[in-house]
């Protein structure tokens, strides 16, 4: 998708999808994270990343997020 071009509803549903299959992976994967941020992004968030991370530290709280990022970047590496 070209910057600034709005994603189509088609786009968003599918990311929903991808998203609803996300969910039933093991949490700390990273899919789930993924999922939402590629979601938010064809939504139109200009950090879809951050919403990600706001989305889950409401649900699981700061400390569990923290725990869940600092184990994605060791995998990263």
């Amino acid at each position: 998708m070209a910057k600034g071009k709005p994603s189509t509803l088609g786009q968003r549903r599918a990311a929903r999808r991808e998203y609803e299959q996300a969910a039933k992976k093991p949490l700390g994967a990273g899919a789930r994270f993924k999922a939402i941020a590629k979601s938010a992004k064809l939504g139109g968030a200009r950090e879809p990343e951050a919403v990600a991370a706001a989305v889950g530290t409401a649900k699981y709280g700061q400390k569990k997020m923290t725990k869940m990022a600092v184990a994605g970047k060791k995998r990263r590496r």
